[in-house]
Order: structure tokens, then C-alpha cells, then sequence
């Protein structure tokens, strides 16, 4: 169990990820090789409290503001990719668990409250439902961060309950599955994200929840920083790790070009190419615009669930949304100053094409769907209704857009 009396300050806990910076940049190569964050990495980050942030105070965490972990990973990730996606996935759990009933957090947290949990969202499974619960079987891909997670995983599914078809998110514990080493990936090969097999396992009903799910049901009797939409604080995470993997990619930059000869005499220093400047600023406001986009979102959220109250539906579709466009203008703004790095940016021991694959694979993520959620965007922005089921958790509207 967790000893500690004190709950850091936001402002510790953020100044202890900047600190890391260097020392994850001297491991990721190494992260990289390995394809899984080093136990020594992940032992660190638990020591930092990472991955109490979200956790319940019920069971040793601090319960902070959700912008306390996205600012926390916007630094992690400068350093190593890799390693702050295994933050964000590890540390988004705690919040989940915060959402079911006392006894699921009573069996992961009562024996060891530093028990991490991994995820596989995708329904890659089968799910059927069964007296008193429901039964699992197949395999569920890319469960990031998997071989540190003592604690299970949560893993989703779609099965059909009342004629329709619902979509769950199940907590299985360790024992329930087996892990399989098939993470040979362009990017983020660090994350350790392998193949979960799970055969026959039987769930408890009180051990899942619709995992879309956001009302008074769902949210009531919970918590203040579990009135936020769960979908919400798991995307605007990864929407800061990117963020994070965009400052890294500028630091590396900026390193690379300080000491730079350019070829062209008359310019001399890269320092007084302007275009080695202009597109280091272009790509510098992409990345503040972005990182000021999820923290506005996630504060703005975070005034009604303070206060115990949901956060609107209009609200919820503004911060949904927008946020997924974080990782298409990342990696824009990433490939735009790695193309200035000429032929020095392509080979192995430059950092900086291992941060550009970072940055491709994480804006890859099904949070960064930014073409199919800008048509949801633009058509509700036009006074079209929302699709049923919407990615909202709640019913369409009856009223037409407040933009009209």
C-alpha cells in the first residue's frame, strides 16, 4: 500500500518529467532496441507518482487535474516517445478503475496501490454474455506498456444485450491472458504494445462498463474528476504525448542547427538561413497552437466537473473533436523542420528520425482520426444531427448547433 501522507504539488510533479528529459533521451535508443520501456525507466516514473495522478485517493492516488498528466506527458515525451506513451496508456487507467464499483479498485489496488493496468480498446475479441457476467475469447492487439502491467488489463468488446449491440470495456486480471511478443512496428517500438490471448475468460458484470457511456447512470455518483467523459481524458493524453514528441523533435532541431555550417557561403551559419528560421517558427507555433488547444479543452472541462456537474454536450463535442487534430499537425510541423535537416536527419544515430517515427505511428492513433471527425465536426457546426450511437455518450440533440 501507498505510505505517503503528502500529495505533490501540480507544479513538482510537472518540474520532475522536465528533469527526466535527459535521462530518457540517453535510453531510447536503447528503449527502442528492446521494444519495451527498461523496468528501470518504469520504476522511476512510479517513484515520480506519474501514474497516481488520475488514480483515486481512495487507494493512494492524488486526484488531480487531468492537465497535471498531460502536461507531465507534453514533457516525457521530449526526451522519449516511447516511454511517455507507457505513461500515458498506464497512467489513463486509474481513471477508469475510479469509474467502476469499489470492489474492482478493493482486488487491483488492495494488496499493492502501484499496480499499473494496460488496455486494448479495439474489439478485436468476442464477447458473449453469460449468467452473472460475460465470457471472452481471442486476441486483443497492442496493449501498450502490457509487460509492466501486474495489475491486468482492460480490454474492450461489442456484445448484444436487449437487441442492441453495446460497447464494453472489461477488467481482466493478469492470470486471464497471455502475452505474445508481435510488436515489429516502424515507430514507437518502445511502447511493448504485444498481443494479449485470452481464452474462456469469464468477467463479472461489475468488472466492465459501456465505455462510451457519459450521463447521470454513468457519472453520477462519482467522484468529481470522474465526472469527465472517460473518452475525453484518454484522448486528450495521447493528444499530449504527441505534442510532447513535436517539442522533442524541435529541441533536436534546434541542437542540430545551432553548430551548423551551411553550405552556402554566403549565408554562413544555418543559424542565418532564413529558411532554417522561418520553418523552425512555422512549426513552433503548430506545436503551441496544438498544446494550447488540449490544455484549453481539458481546463475548460474540468470547470464543470469540479464543480460535480457533467460536462455539456456541446462542450463535449468541441474538445472531442478538435483535439484530433492534434497529431496530423504535429507530425506536420515535425516533417517540416526534419526536412531542413538534409541528408544529416536520415541516419540511425541522428534521434531526430527515430522522434519523426515516433510522431508518424502516434498521429497514426485512432484518437487522431482527424478526417472522419472533421466531417462529424463540420456537419454538427452546420446544424446536421448527430449519428445514433454518437461517440458523445448521450442521445442527438434536438436543437441545432449554438454555431449557427
Amino acid at each position: 500500500m501507498n505510505t505517503a501522507n503528502t500529495i505533490p504539488s501540480a507544479e513538482a510533479i510537472i518540474q520532475r518529467a522536465h528533469d527526466m528529459i535527459p535521462m530518457l533521451r540517453a535510453r531510447a535508443a536503447d528503449c527502442e532496441k528492446q521494444r519495451m520501456v527498461p523496468e528501470e525507466t518504469i520504476a522511476a516514473f512510479k517513484e515520480a507518482g506519474f501514474f497516481r495522478i488520475l488514480q483515486p485517493k481512495r487507494w493512494g492516488g492524488y486526484e488531480m487535474h487531468p492537465n497535471v498528466l498531460n502536461k507531465v506527458l507534453m514533457e516525457l515525451a521530449r526526451g522519449c516517445p516511447s516511454s511517455a506513451w507507457n505513461v500515458m496508456v498506464l497512467g489513463v487507467h486509474p481513471f477508469e478503475v475510479g469509474l467502476l464499483p469499489a470492489q474492482v479498485g478493493d482486488e487491483l489496488w488492495g494488496e499493492d496501490d502501484s499496480r499499473l493496468v494496460s488496455s486494448s480498446y479495439a474489439p478485436f475479441g468476442t464477447v458473449s454474455k453469460v449468467e452473472g457476467g460475460y465470457r471472452l475469447n481471442g486476441e486483443w492487439l497492442t496493449s501498450s506498456g502490457c509487460d509492466h502491467a501486474a495489475g491486468g488489463a482492460f480490454v474492450g468488446g461489442r456484445v448484444e444485450e436487449n437487441g442492441e449491440v453495446v460497447f464494453r470495456s472489461f477488467w481482466i486480471q493478469r492470470s486471464d491472458f497471455e502475452i505474445v511478443d508481435d510488436w515489429y512496428v516502424v515507430g514507437l517500438a518502445g511502447t511493448g504494445s504485444k498481443k494479449l490471448i485470452i481464452k474462456d475468460v469469464f468477467v463479472p458484470s461489475y468488472r466492465c462498463h459501456v465505455i462510451g457511456a457519459y450521463d447521470e447512470q454513468s457519472h453520477g455518483g462519482v467522484e468529481n474528476l470522474y465526472k469527465m467523459p472517460f473518452f475525453y481524458v484518454f484522448y486528450a493524453a495521447v493528444s499530449s504525448v504527441i505534442v510532447g514528441m513535436a517539442r522533442g523533435m524541435a529541441d533536436l532541431y534546434i541542437e542540430h542547427m545551432v553548430p551548423r555550417q551551411n553550405i552556402n557561403q554566403a549565408v554562413g551559419a544555418a543559424v542565418n538561413d532564413p529558411f532554417i528560421k522561418g520553418k523552425l517558427g512555422e512549426a513552433f507555433a503548430k506545436i503551441t497552437g496544438a498544446a494550447a488547444r488540449v490544455l484549453h479543452n481539458t481546463d475548460e472541462a474540468w470547470g464543470y466537473a469540479s464543480k460535480g456537474q457533467l460536462v455539456p454536450l456541446e462542450a463535449r463535442i468541441r474538445h472531442f473533436a478538435t483535439n484530433q487534430f492534434t497529431g496530423g499537425e504535429c507530425f506536420e510541423a515535425a516533417h517540416m523542420i526534419f526536412k531542413k535537416t538534409s541528408t544529416r536527419g536520415v541516419w540511425l544515430n541522428n534521434p531526430m528520425q527515430r522522434q519523426l517515427r515516433d510522431i508518424l505511428v502516434g498521429a497514426n492513433h485512432i484518437t487522431q482520426n482527424q478526417d472522419n471527425i472533421g466531417d462529424l465536426l463540420g456537419g454538427h457546426l452546420l446544424g446536421n444531427p448527430l449519428p445514433q450511437p454518437n461517440p458523445f455518450g448521450a442521445k442527438p440533440a434536438t436543437s441545432s448547433s449554438q454555431y449557427q
